[in-house]
């Protein structure tokens, strides 16, 4: 019996050493949270001490302190107001073209000839016509005065009762057929000078001027290429050339009909070109078509400019900006700017914490205007990266920073 019990008290279970366990392993948890915790505190002390410090970052820009009295966007072109498809009455093959795309022509130049070998000899026939009737008129002229000697003659010789009555009439009727004949013959010669100028005419017609001072655009025509403008026959060309006078060019932008009333007569203008993306040039608003297209639900508004570029051409993309004043010609030029975020104060001055090569480096620089939500500064160029919204600035200098571009 007393075996037995000894058995049975080696098989019961020691619960005090499995709670001790269990509280044990509950523990692991709690700790392991406190590490991390401690870790991650420990990282975050590593980073702003000695390490690197996550920052925003902005580039320094420029931009134009017109900006700041802009009222209203647009886009549109540059379009020519005075241009021409330059081509001639006459039909014919064109024998010579003394222009090139890009060529100055003065109005009345002779910029293409076609072939007028035809018109040319009906010309001089015509001149020889004039001439053939001139001296008719001339013959006339010396038939009517020999008519007027005889006429004087037979009158005299008639009050002295020397000749018959029927002597003078015959020299009567003389004089008078002489004298309508010198008529005839004056109008045959305002004829042929006529007949002459139709010709010169046709002549001239083969010459193809331009009809006012411009540049050449395109080209199109060429030596040998059949020109006919009131045709479209196969293989024939209407215009030889076409030019623009580039004192005339003008921006035509598109406003939504809701701005409209925005938008007046003589309103200053900016105009930016893409093909000129450094330069603004100023403008006035010059006219508005008084009509509305419908597709678009737009005004087409054309802007002046006010000083003419050669670099201007026409059909240039252009940006558009509408300004509630007139602005000076230094403030159509660029000026560095950084994001207001950007600056902090330090002893009375104006600071950004520029990053180079990973590290911060405080720079003094000099405020300027407010443009919209950038400062004008001087002593940063434009391409460097600052630092945006330091909460110590002056602490960052010479600290290793990773970006984070905006």
């Amino acid at each position: 019996m007393a075996q037995t019990e000894t058995d049975l008290a080696k098989l019961a279970i020691d619960r005090s050493s499995t709670r001790l366990r269990m509280r044990r392993g509950r523990r692991w948890p709690w700790l392991a949270l406190l590490a991390a915790l401690l870790a991650a505190s420990g990282y975050a002390y590593w980073q702003r001490i000695g390490g690197v410090v996550l920052v925003d970052t902005a580039a320094v820009t420029t931009a134009y302190p017109s900006q700041a009295y802009a009222a209203l966007n647009a886009t549109g072109y540059v379009v020519a107001q005075r241009k021409a498809s330059v081509a001639s009455k006459a039909t014919g093959r064109l024998e010579w073209l003394g222009v090139m795309e890009g060529s100055p022509v003065k109005q009345g130049q002779v910029i293409a000839r076609l072939e007028g070998r035809d018109v040319a000899a009906q010309r001089d026939q015509a001149a020889a016509n004039v001439r053939v009737a001139a001296a008719n008129v001339e013959q006339g002229r010396a038939e009517l005065r020999n008519a007027q000697i005889e006429l004087d003659r037979a009158k005299e010789l008639a009050s002295k009762n020397f000749i018959s009555r029927s002597a003078l009439d015959t020299a009567l009727a003389r004089f008078d057929k002489a004298r309508a004949a010198l008529a005839s013959q004056q109008a045959a010669l305002a004829v042929a000078q006529a007949n002459l100028k139709v010709a010169e005419v046709a002549v001239d017609q083969t010459l193809i001027r331009a009809p006012f001072d411009g540049v050449v655009l395109t080209k199109n025509a060429n030596v040998g290429d059949n020109i006919t403008p009131f045709s479209q026959a196969v293989d024939t060309k209407g215009a030889v050339v076409t030019i623009a006078d580039m004192d005339t060019l003008e921006v035509e932008a598109d406003v939504s009909e809701g701005q409209l009333a925005r938008i007046r007569i003589g309103m200053p203008v900016e105009i930016q070109l893409d093909a000129i993306p450094r330069e603004r040039f100023p403008g006035v608003v010059n006219r508005m078509v008084p009509t509305v297209d419908r597709a678009k639900a737009t005004v087409l508004v054309k802007i002046r400019f006010s000083e003419r570029d050669p670099r201007v051409l026409p059909d240039m993309s252009a940006k558009v900006t509408f300004l509630d004043k007139e602005t000076s010609a230094q403030e159509r030029q660029p000026v560095t700017v950084v994001p207001k975020a950007a600056l902090f104060e330090r002893n009375g001055g104006s600071f950004v914490n520029v990053v180079k090569d990973g590290v911060a480096h405080t720079v003094a620089v000099k405020t300027g205007r407010e443009i919209a939500d950038a400062v004008e500064v001087s002593g940063v160029e434009a391409g460097m990266r600052v630092i945006v919204k330091p909460n110590d600035g002056a602490a960052l200098d010479g600290k290793r920073v990773r970006l984070e571009a905006k």
